[in-house]
């Protein structure tokens, strides 16, 4: 048996039931230390398999800290402090300095900062980072409640689309399509939703692999059944013109593209707050599995072994 066998999150079931890692199972690791709730994760960006070689290098540093820091938010926590490890090939020093002005723009808007590291030659670029951040409370994704409403920020599908048109290399674009492509390059993670997810959410993760696959897990984690309305799916008006463009199902994108990191979450449909832009897109019952208009969910999203 190899890992593709099992695939990525096969391959974590297997680690934690052979190792007993109990612990594991979040995006973040909550840990306490002196009185207070202390998080803990780490995310890698790989040239060729998040990010190829002509994306702008500040896009990739802003990215970086994006995805990284965007589970301390899921989680209910702010972030405090990075460490960066860069695989470095031999570059030219301009695009070393312009990947960290990209990261430090991004610490400076998360009001988080970059306090060390390590450099390591590679044959190919790549960022490995660690960040520490605190909470109030720990929302994991495993608490789900009955009666719970499924809820996520923002629009969904974006910059899988984003992605697709900078693949077509195309000579020019139309604003609808450069608006698509920034938020592939460029995501923002929903630091303005902590103080509401660290208040009020029961069960909360961000979309990093696509909502499919993210709801997947935070059903099975909460053994419960979680049933989706298709129609309920927020989608961007430059979504809807790329779709009709191109003859594609805006809602595949919506359900199957990652990297947009937006949050996922359930809490109470009365605790939704009309000044976020939360769209409510299902509830929580008895039972398990995942269900889009009560027939279940295929079963696609990103995994690094498998796609």
């Amino acid at each position: 048996m190899t890992v593709s066998d099992l695939g990525e999150f096969g391959l974590i079931e297997h680690l934690k039931d052979k190792f007993s890692l109990a612990e594991v199972g979040d995006d973040t690791a909550c840990i306490e230390l002196g009185g207070e709730k202390i998080l803990l994760t780490c995310d890698s960006l790989l040239e060729g398999r998040h990010f190829l070689p002509f994306y702008p290098m500040s896009a990739v540093g802003w990215k970086s800290v994006s995805a990284t820091i965007s589970d301390i938010i899921a989680n209910g926590g702010r972030p405090l402090y990075l460490l960066v490890t860069l695989l470095l090939p031999d570059l030219e020093l301009k695009k070393v300095e312009e990947l960290y002005e990209g990261m430090t723009r991004a610490c400076e808007f998360y009001g988080t900062k970059i306090v060390g590291g390590n450099i390591v030659k590679s044959e190919k670029l790549g960022l490995d980072l660690f960040a520490i951040g605190q909470t109030r409370r720990f929302v994991g994704r495993g608490s789900a409640k009955v009666g719970d409403g499924v809820f996520v920020s923002g629009t969904l599908g974006d910059s899988l689309a984003g992605l697709e048109l900078l693949l077509m290399e195309k000579k020019s674009y139309e604003d609808f399509e450069l608006s698509l492509i920034e938020r592939h390059l460029r995501p923002t993670a929903r630091i303005d939703y902590v103080g509401h997810i660290s208040k009020y959410a029961n069960a909360s993760m961000d979309i990093s692999d696509g909502l499919a696959s993210d709801i997947r897990h935070m059903a099975k984690r909460s053994g419960l059944r979680f049933n989706i309305i298709k129609e309920k799916l927020p989608l961007s008006r430059e979504l809807y013109e790329f779709a009709k463009k191109h003859g594609k199902d805006p809602y595949q994108y919506a359900l199957k593209g990652g990297e947009d990191y937006q949050l996922l979450f359930t809490h109470p449909p009365e605790k939704i707050n009309p000044f976020l832009d939360m769209t409510q897109i299902g509830y929580v019952q008895d039972g398990e599995g995942v269900f889009v208009d009560n027939k279940p969910l295929e079963e696609y999203g990103f995994d690094h072994f498998r796609s």
